[in-house]
């Protein structure tokens, strides 16, 4: 009769299959009544209380209790076995009874998983009663100071699943487990009642036995075994291989017990004044924070869910996680675990710790729920101050598998965790110390600043300096929950929940696919391809265990004619898997058609061994180049009166300023373009001077000159026989470092349905977070989105755009595009709002006037640091303008076409 131990959930199983309970709440929203709530659920969520972030000040907020009561039956051949009440978790004291006696002591702390005997108070054969009063607010004080003044929101319930769990009398109470990248293994096993042995085995993915053994039980209920596994395949986060681990517990000959576990094997150690190695590689942490978090949810969560969160990550090809600022779900352990991702699991304190006696037994629980997860690579003890010494040592010898212990925001146990640092921060151990360097939470997300805004200089220098441990990006997602009582709107309590990668919903912002270039373990060289290009790319390998011959290349051709469709021709083939081996350069081979030449862009896509796409790289083949439909034989004509010209070209009508150069008024046949005051040189050391008139051919040329002591920049209008206009400006920026240096125009958003254009995209860049797009035409309807805000509608469309080719301004009735020959050319579509901030470090600059085209954009800084102190690439624009000889002058060519 033996059997392996059974779960009855008496919950759901997570927040998409909850079971309703019985409840009441003491104050808030439907309060002081009976009713039913689902459980797993956060009350808040579910209409009741009150909604509280960590930094409510308002001590008497957020008190509430809730009752719980549920009924369930106890079949009478249950009898005789041994039966824990689990909870996953509860927040946050729990006070529990069954059939109106005290299943053990009050539970405090939110984020683990406990659990009492309770098989002396059950009723067999019968119903019985299940009650449970939750206290939101702990009457512990550490507890609260761990847990929930902190920055991020507060919720109060049963949050995770609740469960019967069933097991003969004599049963296996705990497995511990530890296995190495060398195939040796070490156990523990700890029995309750009558047993003698037990038999364990471990089976591989396919289900092969590939290593059996068997051990006698001492007289203290503890068996030790060992062991080695021949052709072990270890863990890592690039071929996460997991074993199973089954243990037989026999009295006698008498099988009466068994239980399964799933276990990786793999090294981690710790080379002082050097780094981290993981089965005696170094790696580098590509990690993110991450909340357990799910707007209509609070922190019930769910398998699918955990799943889906992995996946993304790993899609923006980060290796790691550190789970902030608490411990995680099961469940997402078991993503991580089988899809790979080193995690770094977190003893809860957030600049508040634990007294000794309650944090010593929640370091019990996790270790005793968490230690078994080969993903899980380092134990953190707090956060931010938030760490309680006396837990170190628990946290470091608690379980078989010895990871080092980090104390998140400081120089402990080798590693200068430091928490975001500026990029040339050379004091103590970042660039002279001797310290391993991992900061637990860098470039601090806020709106669309940070995360992949200076990534690129910081990780350059992480991926070269020898100390560097890689770091984690705060943070994963925006914090925002759905608010009952405001109509089911979203709330990120203003800006503190809006430091996300991704939306609430998981939305993208402009910085995932950033992040997917700049940690892609798949590095192609820039390459400029010209009519000497050899079809040959250098790439390097930044994997750390991953051959790049396993990895697929594929490559596509596109050419793109005219504004009506986005690519009038498409051509694609693949590329034989260089032999590159992990931290090695080697060579790919691009096999294009032999007409390659007239295509517009090559595209190369990498892909991992499991089909994963890494990214698309563009290659551009053609430059941007003028369009010149130049029709009709009539020349334009022009009156210059009051210093304005009235030029007719066609059926277009225009004005320009002839002493500036400033384009005042646009017609066409379909009506008036609302496109004036420019251009206007943006940060320029004086604007043009006075234009003549005259003719090239039947070309109309506008043209001002250089004037060394007034005018330094020059301006040309040319007005074609069939209305277009070319417009060409060589200017020198005022002043050695500028935020901008380009032309603006004016232009009435409300006239704006949409723009179709040919560049990178589809997300906006700044000077710092170039990374991430894709050249191709895109369509982007208008809208009004600022990141990290309702309505969370992505891509944003006001903002900078790189490598401008041509773009079709859409109005009501018609349209008219604009294109340049001039290379890294920036578009500017309007300029987005933001709301500044205490330290004014999040504060992105626009120019003046609407539409801009531009030689050089601003940076943008995050919620704690400022642009310039991200990178190289934060600070201001530095242009040549040696004697202000006009050969060296900045230029900008356009063209304008009307319908």
């Amino acid at each position: 009769m033996a059997q392996t131990t059974q779960k009855v959930y008496l919950s759901g199983t997570g927040s998409d299959d909850p079971v309703n309970w019985e409840f009441y709440c003491t104050g808030g929203a439907q309060s002081k009544k009976w009713t039913t709530i689902p459980v797993p659920s956060c009350w808040e969520l579910q209409g009741f209380g009150t909604y509280n972030y960590g930094f409510d000040k308002d001590d008497k907020r957020g008190k509430e209790e809730g009752l719980y009561r549920f009924r369930f039956a106890v079949p009478k051949g249950w009898k005789g076995q041994w039966i824990n009440l689990v909870f996953e978790g509860v927040m946050t004291d729990a006070t529990v009874t069954i059939n109106g006696k005290s299943a053990g002591p009050i539970h405090q702390g939110a984020f683990y998983s406990f659990s009492y005997p309770v098989a002396k108070l059950l009723k067999y054969g019968a119903s019985n009663l299940l009650e449970v009063r939750v206290a939101k607010h702990s009457a512990n004080n550490s507890v609260n100071a761990a847990e929930r003044k902190a920055d991020y929101w507060i919720f109060g319930g049963i949050f995770r699943p609740v469960y019967l769990e069933l097991m003969p009398a004599s049963h296996i109470s705990d497995v511990d487990f530890a296995g190495f990248a060398d195939g040796k293994f070490t156990g523990m096993i700890s029995t309750a009642g009558n047993a003698t042995s037990i038999h364990y085995r471990v089976n591989d993915r396919s289900g092969s036995e590939v290593y059996a053994g068997s051990a006698p039980v001492d007289g203290q209920g503890v068996v030790h075994f060992s062991g080695t596994l021949q052709s072990v395949e270890p863990w890592t986060p690039e071929s996460p291989f997991m074993y199973t681990l089954r243990v037989d517990l026999y009295n006698g000959q008498a099988l009466q017990h068994w239980v399964e576990r799933k276990v990786g094997f793999r090294t981690i150690e710790v080379r002082q004044r050097d780094g981290i190695y993981v089965n005696g590689v170094k790696v580098k942490m590509k990690g993110v924070n991450h909340h357990s978090f799910w707007p209509s949810s609070g922190r019930t969560t769910s398998a699918a869910q955990s799943v889906r969160d992995v996946l993304l990550m790993k899609e923006m090809n980060m290796n790691a996680v550190r789970t902030s600022h608490y411990p995680p779900d099961e469940h997402f352990l078991d993503a991580c675990d089988s899809l790979g991702l080193f995690v770094m699991d977190e003893l809860a304190g957030w600049h508040g710790h634990y007294d000794d006696t309650t944090g010593t037994k929640l370091v019990g629980e996790m270790l005793a729920h968490d230690k078994l997860h080969p993903s899980i690579i380092f134990w953190s003890n707090g956060n931010e101050g938030g760490h309680n010494t006396a837990f170190d040592s628990l946290l470091a010898n608690g379980c078989l598998q010895v990871r080092p212990v980090v104390h998140p925001w400081e120089d402990f146990g080798g590693f200068d965790t430091q928490h975001y640092r500026e990029y040339n921060y050379g004091i103590g151990n970042y660039d002279h110390g001797h310290s391993i360097v991992m900061p637990t939470e860098f470039l601090h997300g806020w709106f669309d600043g940070g995360h992949g805004a200076g990534l690129e200089d910081y990780w350059n220098w992480m991926w070269l300096h020898p100390r560097s441990a890689g770091g984690f990006l705060w943070d994963f997602a925006d914090e925002g929950v759905v608010r009952k009582d405001r109509g089911d709107s979203i709330d990120t309590d203003n800006n503190h929940g809006a430091d996300g990668i991704v939306g609430p919903w998981h939305e993208r912002e402009g910085s995932f696919e950033a992040i997917r270039q700049i940690w892609s373990p798949v590095q192609p060289a820039a390459i400029d391809i010209s009519s000497e290009f050899n079809e040959r790319i250098s790439v390097e390998n930044r994997y750390f265990y991953t051959n790049l011959a396993s990895c697929s290349f594929s490559w596509q051709l596109a050419r793109f004619v005219g504004r009506d469709t986005v690519a009038a021709e498409m051509v694609s083939g693949s590329c034989d898997s260089p032999n590159v081996a992990p931290g090695a350069h080697g060579e790919l081979q691009v096999k294009l058609p032999a007409d390659w030449s007239r295509f517009t862009v090559l595209y190369l896509t990498a892909t991992d061994s499991f089909g994963h796409k890494l990214f698309t790289w563009s290659f551009p083949i053609q430059r941007p180049a003028m369009i010149s439909a130049i029709r009709g034989a009539e020349r334009p004509q022009f009156e210059l009166k009051d210093s304005i010209y009235n030029i007719s070209a066609g059926t277009n009508r225009m004005r320009i300023d002839a002493r500036n150069g400033s384009l005042l008024f646009l017609q066409t046949k379909k009506g008036i373009i609302p496109l004036s005051h420019g251009p206007v040189v943006e940060e320029g050391v004086s604007n043009f001077g006075a234009l003549s008139a005259t003719y090239a051919g039947d070309t109309l040329v506008m043209a001002s000159s250089f004037e060394k002591k007034d005018h330094y920049n020059v301006i040309t209008w040319k007005v074609f026989p069939n209305g277009s206009l070319q417009l060409e400006v060589r200017y020198f920026p005022g002043a050695y470092f500028t935020n901008f240096a380009g032309i603006n125009f004016s232009f009435p958003q409300d006239s704006l349905l949409g723009v179709r254009y040919m560049g990178y995209g589809p997300y906006r860049v700044w000077k710092n977070r170039m990374a991430g797009g894709k050249l191709a035409v895109w369509d982007k309807p208008f809208n009004s989105t600022e990141t990290g805000e309702f309505p969370w509608v992505y891509p944003e469309f006001k903002g900078y755009y790189r490598n401008l080719y041509w773009c079709s301004f859409q109005m009501r009735g018609q349209s008219f595009t604009v294109s340049t020959s001039t290379e890294d050319l920036f578009l500017r579509l309007f300029s987005a709002t933001w709301k500044t901030d205490a330290w004014h470090n999040y504060e992105p600059l626009f120019p003046k006037g609407d539409i801009s085209f531009m030689n050089g954009i601003p940076s943008i800084g995050s919620k704690t640091q400022r642009n310039e102190t991200t990178g190289p690439m934060g600070s201001k624009n530095i242009f040549y303008d040696y004697e202000k000889d006009p050969a060296r002058a900045l230029r900008i060519n356009l063209q304008f076409d009307f319908e």
